[in-house]
This record gives structure tokens, C-alpha cells and sequence, in this order.
């Protein structure tokens, strides 16, 4: 295999790996009650996000503060966790391995409960 093939089959990994996730994401929106075709739309599905767990809409300006967007995020996974009935526990498994617990969060049996931080 020469570059040019590692890197295209490394692209399309990524590819795969995005439209995943934008359909994990999709699921916990309509979960929430919210549509999930916000999902795949840059900063409104920020927006729908912070909706879903109860924050304000400025928290956006937070997560463009470097080190501040660590606390923040692990604050909205607290806050999701919370929203759909898990503990911290289970926010910890978001924040340090999101890859495995919000497919469990979108394909699971959880229901959402509301938004934990309103």
C-alpha cells in the first residue's frame, strides 16, 4: 500500500466515523424530543444540545475559551447523563469514552427525564 492509499482509506474512515456519530446524535435528539435532523447542522445542534440538558445559549462562548471548553463539556455530559436518569458514573463513561456510551445512550432503552440543569 503506497501514501496515497493510506491516506484516502484513512479519510474515509474518518467519513464513516462522522456520519456515525451524526446519527448516534440524531437518535438522543429525538429522544429529547428535539429533531433530529439538527443534528447535522454546525452550531444549531449546539444550540438543540444545550436545550436538551438545560443551559443557556451562551455557554457557546464557552466552549470557545480553551481549558474552560474541558470543564464545560464535562459539565454538559453530567448534564446529559442526568437528563436521561444516569449518574456520574455514567458521565464519566461520555466524557473519557464517548465512542461506546452515547451509541449506549441513543440505541438503549433510556428514556429522557427533562432537562437536568433547568
Amino acid at each position: 500500500m503506497n501514501q496515497g492509499e493510506g491516506s484516502f482509506f484513512g479519510v474515509v474512515l474518518q467519513l464513516v466515523f462522522l456520519a456515525f456519530f451524526l446519527f448516534v446524535f440524531w437518535r438522543i435528539f429525538e429522544k429529547a424530543g428535539k429533531p433530529g435532523w439538527a443534528a447535522i447542522i454546525p452550531i444549531y445542534n449546539v444550540i438543540v444540545y444545550l436545550e436538551i440538558v438545560g443551559r443557556p445559549i451562551w455557554w457557546i462562548v464557552l466552549l470557545l475559551i480553551p481549558i474552560v471548553n474541558v470543564v464545560v463539556g464535562f459539565l454538559l455530559a453530567l448534564d446529559l447523563s442526568r437528563s436521561f436518569g444516569h449518574d456520574l458514573a455514567f458521565a464519566l463513561g461520555l466524557f473519557f469514552l464517548g465512542f461506546i456510551f452515547y451509541p449506549i445512550l441513543a440505541f438503549g432503552g433510556d428514556r429522557y427525564e427533562g432537562p437536568a440543569a433547568a
